[in-house]
């Protein structure tokens, strides 16, 4: 299951540069994470992209 930006999301682009797959995208309001490409970080001990959104907008999908 891939992770979600929510509509909370303040467009900071904070998580894109983070994401160790390329992911996460700019959207036309807020950055989107493509599903098929998310692996949740797995091997690393935290989501790259929740350790750093200042909005705690990134959640399961």
């Amino acid at each position: 299951m891939a992770l979600y930006i929510t509509e909370e999301c303040t467009y900071c682009a904070a998580c894109e540069p983070e994401c160790p797959v390329n992911a996460i995208s700019a959207g036309d309001d807020i950055y989107i994470i493509d599903p098929n490409l998310c692996n949740e970080c797995e091997g690393l001990d935290e989501q790259s992209c929740v350790a750093v959104c200042p909005a705690e907008c990134i959640v399961q999908g």
